[in-house]
């Protein structure tokens, strides 16, 4: 899902600045997408590891620990994680937005940067569901990438999660790829005097973003993380009755479990890979952007 600044739907009367559409995510080819998609997506996950962690103990009922080494376990998956789905969700996201475009240089529609980061999100989901199992086991567990890895490798395992993990992506890429660019196009286009630069509207683009994310995907991802964290099925069994018997032991807000720390993480994300990939690309891609 490559959000090189593909800004805003004219049909609600935001004009495009020059800036953006030099930050346009289809001056770049499906290569140097993934590879600024995998960049920007390996510097969020070290920096906020920790909200993840807190986020997954609280989901699955486990006790939080502060030492830095138990916050930082499985952090090799989740960096391979974020940075190869990132990277899938840059290279489809572009691939499908230059084939709306038919290569043309116009702006996309809010819809059609929304259809964009769905489509990347759930092709990303294949590589990325299997990463957090890994993850997820090493968190319950405190084994190693190899160990957890191999405890997961079969037929059974190895997709465990992937539905929640699916609906998931697909929404949480829409939201940082459709929302901030379209806030910050609205906030500037129509209050100049208060938001004056892009870093300006960046704060409340990445709020409104990670807002949508967030409590629209996290009751798939509450269900997501109980199977994965219960690979052995002895709480968990199928999608349809983990959700059945979180609701049943605590209705609604069962599924909200560690929504605090997702959107906390997720506001940061938002606002994170929104700067770093207008930094990135360009610095990687120069000529891409004259």
């Amino acid at each position: 899902e490559s959000r090189i600044n593909q800004s805003v739907n004219r049909s609600i009367g935001q004009s495009i600045s020059q800036k953006e559409r030099k930050n346009m995510s289809t001056n770049l080819n499906e290569l140097q997408n993934a590879t600024v998609g995998m960049s920007v997506g390996v510097i969020e996950v070290l920096i906020l590891q920790p909200f993840n962690y807190a986020k997954n103990m609280v989901q699955q009922r486990q006790p939080i620990s502060l030492n830095p080494s138990v916050m930082y376990r499985g952090v090799q998956a989740n960096c391979v994680n974020m940075g190869s789905c990132t990277m899938i969700q840059f290279a489809v996201g572009g691939k499908v937005k230059s084939m709306i475009t038919g290569g043309s240089n116009r702006p996309l529609s809010a819809g059609e940067q929304m259809a964009a980061g769905i489509t990347g999100g759930t092709v990303s989901a294949l590589v990325g569901s299997p990463l957090e199992l890994v993850m997820i086991q090493q968190q319950r567990k405190g084994n190693s990438t190899a160990a957890a890895a191999a405890s997961i490798s079969t037929p059974a395992n190895i997709g465990r999660g992937f539905i929640g993990a699916a609906v998931r992506e697909a929404l949480w890429t829409c939201g940082y790829l459709a929302i901030p660019p379209i806030v910050r196009g609205h906030l500037m286009d129509n209050y100049p005097e208060t938001f004056k630069s892009q870093d300006t509207a960046r704060i409340p683009a990445a709020l409104l973003g990670g807002l949508f994310a967030c409590y629209l995907t996290h009751p798939f991802d509450t269900i997501k993380t109980c199977m994965q964290g219960d690979i052995e099925r002895e709480t968990y069994t199928t999608f349809s009755k983990t959700g059945a018997k979180i609701w049943a032991e605590s209705s609604l807000p069962g599924f909200y479990r560690g929504a605090t720390f997702r959107y906390g993480r997720m506001v940061c994300a938002v606002f994170i890979m929104d700067k770093l990939k207008d930094m990135i690309g360009p610095l990687l891609y120069p000529s891409a952007f004259r």
